[in-house]
C-alpha cells in the first residue's frame, strides 16, 4: 500500500486505476481496489472522482492523451506538409501498435472502456482529425496539397481511410506479415490524391 502520508491527487488515482485495471481488468476492478492500493477510503477516491464511471471515464481520457499529445509535436513543427502527414499518421499507427504489443491486456481493457466512454472517444476523435486538418491547411496554404481542398473534410476522409492501421478493432492485423508495405500504400494513394 502507499503510505496515506502523500497527497491524494487526481493524477495518483488515475495511476492506481490503471495499475488496479491492469491487474483484475474492467469486469472485476472497483473502487475499493483502487483505494487499496493507495492505502485510502474508497470515500477518498470518490470526492476526487464522483461516480465509478467518471473514474474510469477519466482513466480512459488520460490513456487516449498520450496519443493525442505525441501527436500534436508533429502538427507544430515548422516542415513540409506532406512530411508532417506522413510522420503523423506514421506516429499514430506505431502508437497504437506500441499500446496493443507491449501490454495487450491493458489495451483489451481500454478497448472495453473506450467503448462504454463514447463522449471520451469521440473528443478524441474530433482532437485528432483537427490535428489532421492543421496539416492539411497548411498543404493547402502552402502549394504542397491542391487548392480547394476542405481541411475538416479531408481530415475526416484521411482519418477513417487510414483506419485500418489505428482502429483497435484491426489490431490483431496490424502485425501480420505486409502490414507496413500496405500501410505505406495507402499513404502514397492519399498523398497522391492530396496533391492532384
Amino acid at each position: 500500500m502507499a503510505p496515506t502520508s502523500e497527497i491524494l491527487t487526481a493524477e495518483r488515482i488515475l495511476e492506481a486505476t490503471e495499475e488496479v485495471l491492469r491487474r483484475h481488468g474492467p469486469a472485476k476492478a472497483t473502487v475499493v481496489d483502487v483505494a487499496r492500493a493507495l492505502g485510502v477510503s474508497h470515500g477518498s477516491v470518490y470526492r476526487h472522482f464522483r461516480t465509478k464511471a467518471a473514474l474510469r471515464e477519466a482513466v480512459t481520457k488520460r490513456w487516449l492523451d498520450r496519443t493525442s499529445g505525441e501527436l500534436s509535436g508533429i502538427v507544430a513543427e515548422d516542415r513540409d506538409p506532406e512530411a508532417r502527414l506522413r510522420d503523423w499518421l506514421a506516429t499514430l499507427f506505431a502508437a497504437k501498435r506500441r499500446k496493443a504489443g507491449d501490454d495487450p491486456e491493458l489495451f483489451a481493457t481500454y478497448t472495453v472502456l473506450t467503448g462504454e466512454n463514447g463522449t471520451v472517444v469521440g473528443e478524441h476523435i474530433a482532437d485528432l482529425t483537427a490535428q489532421l486538418a492543421r496539416i492539411v491547411e497548411a498543404g493547402v496554404e502552402s502549394g504542397t496539397f491542391a487548392a480547394g481542398t476542405d481541411p475538416g473534410t479531408t481530415a475526416r476522409a484521411l482519418f477513417h481511410a487510414t483506419g485500418r492501421f489505428h482502429d483497435p478493432r484491426y489490431a490483431r492485423e496490424w502485425e501480420e506479415p505486409g502490414t507496413e508495405a500496405d500501410f505505406t500504400a495507402v499513404m502514397d494513394l492519399l498523398v497522391r490524391a492530396l496533391r492532384a
